[in-house]
């Protein structure tokens, strides 16, 4: 399954209240993204399909190891682009906006060296 980025905000989501709650369920996720109960439910179906994601009888939503790792990769990418962004003075609210956006759409190799960037200047400063 092609995921794109809707996809990822959904798991990404998931991620995220997974981190809160042991327990995450489809409403959970729309009350955090701002969606509907219908979009919601298709998304989760898709997802199932897909093998991102698995539900509990009970509606508890849990990430398979193929969606964990995507979860993984779009929280780290928001959390680095979002730290960088505000390190560059843009003000909070819009810097995790923007890094919503950017982090669906930009390359491995980009990424990788920004992140690796963003780390010597830390290490940097750290010496200083």
């Amino acid at each position: 399954m092609n995921l794109y980025e809707s996809g990822e905000m959904y798991l990404e989501s998931i991620y995220v209240l997974s981190m809160k709650s042991p327990c995450v369920r489809s409403i959970d996720v729309g009350e955090y993204l701002g969606y509907s109960k219908p979009s919601v439910s298709r998304a989760m179906s898709a997802l199932k399909s897909g093998g991102y994601v698995t539900a509990d009888k009970d509606g508890s939503l849990h990430l398979t190891p193929s969606g964990l790792e995507v979860a993984e990769k779009i929280y780290t990418r928001h959390t680095v682009l979002s730290g960088l962004l505000e390190r560059l003075g843009v003000d909070k609210k819009t810097a995790v906006e923007d890094a919503c956006r950017i982090e669906h759409v930009i390359s491995d190799e980009s990424f990788n060296a920004i992140r690796e960037h963003m780390w010597k200047m830390s290490a940097g400063l750290d010496k200083g």
